[in-house]
């Protein structure tokens, strides 16, 4: 049986003049452990309990940004299938925008650092292919709402 775990693509929108208004900006943030990798908050499934509120609750323990900071997006939800030390792993990701653009970030043990990043600057830091794509998906998804 697969690792599940559920997360979100958090993202701002930036409201001053420099950068440009509207810009949008990626939270990734930086394990405390391993290879120290860049990925957006996700966490595994607890027994009983459903995917959203998972992406939720780890969300709040990884970045300190609870549901009343968080407007979860319609239409999006993107589903990565890997392997991690040889067992298959399922990440749902959600896209959620900050409310508040000014709201702090908070980071657990389980993290060292964060970055609000532009979106090529997001898939640098990401690494994997796959997130890469998930970032790109979401960003394409944000694009065809504006029109």
């Amino acid at each position: 049986m697969a690792l599940r775990a559920c997360g979100f693509i958090v993202f701002r929108r930036l409201v001053g003049c420099n950068p440009q208004p509207g810009t949008i900006e990626y939270l990734l943030l930086q394990t405390s452990y391993g290879e120290h990798h860049w990925t957006p908050p996700k966490g595994h499934v607890d027994p009983g309990e459903d995917d959203l509120t998972t992406a939720l609750r780890e969300t709040k323990e990884e970045a300190g940004l609870g549901a009343e900071h968080l407007q979860v997006i319609d239409g999006f939800v993107q589903e990565l299938r890997y392997e991690v030390r040889g067992r298959p792993k399922e990440v749902l990701y959600w896209l959620a925008e900050l409310r508040n653009p000014e709201t702090v970030v908070t980071l657990s043990n389980e993290h060292q650092d964060y970055r609000w990043a532009p979106l090529e600057e997001a898939c640098n830091l990401a690494g994997y292919r796959d997130l890469q794509q998930t970032l790109r998906a979401a960003h394409r998804h944000l694009e065809a709402r504006q029109d």
